[in-house]
């Protein structure tokens, strides 16, 4: 079964996101996509003809949950963008962050301080799926560095294209922006 690009130009327009970095950010999440598609239909030859034993479909092995991640982390963090309305702090989500990090106040300081963090990568708030316990993680690469188990909740692209083409080297100010385009109904239908 291959892989669809989904279509997330109901983007387009949202404060803070030009249409260029938007439509290039789109582009690059459809390479994600086809790449994973490609990686797929080559390990399933290589499984068909019996070369499992070489190096190279160790190495598409690998491969795959690059392109797999890459995937699939930018179709979250896209989804849980186009927001305008303020996180409801006496819903499902705001209770579980209040319980997890004391104030709303203290998680949002921390997810912002592991966005703001030297390298690429996403930021990333996980619902810990054995005990309901939110916990933001830096996540460096897009198949490295994700917790077992855990269930992403709220995702941020912190990869350079998913700012410079707006903000250059203002981070925060792409931060900022995020925040205020948030889609907190879509965070919080990924809670457990």
């Amino acid at each position: 079964m291959a892989y669809s690009a989904k279509d997330y130009s109901k983007l387009i327009g949202m404060a803070g996101f030009s249409e260029t970095l938007l439509k290039n950010h789109f582009t690059l999440y459809q390479g994600y996509v086809t790449n994973t598609n490609k990686v797929l239909d080559a390990l399933a030859a290589m499984l068909k003809d019996v070369k499992t034993a070489t190096p190279e479909f160790a190495e598409l092995k690998r491969r795959l949950g690059w392109e797999f991640d890459g995937m699939r982390l930018h179709e979250y963090y896209f989804e849980n963008l186009g927001g305008k309305d303020a996180l409801d702090l006496n819903g499902k989500l705001g209770k579980k962050i209040v319980e997890s990090f004391g104030t709303y106040e203290a998680w949002e300081k921390d997810f912002k301080a592991v966005g703001a963090m030297r390298g690429i990568g996403w930021a990333v708030l996980y619902e810990d799926v054995t005990n309901g316990q939110l916990i933001n993680f830096w996540v460096n690469e897009h198949d490295v560095g994700h917790p077992a188990g855990c269930q992403p909740i709220l995702i941020m692209d912190v990869f350079e294209h998913a700012f410079m083409i707006d903000y250059g080297l203002k981070r925060a100010d792409y931060i900022e922006a995020f925040f205020k385009n948030i889609d907190w109904k879509a965070a919080e239908a990924r809670l457990k």
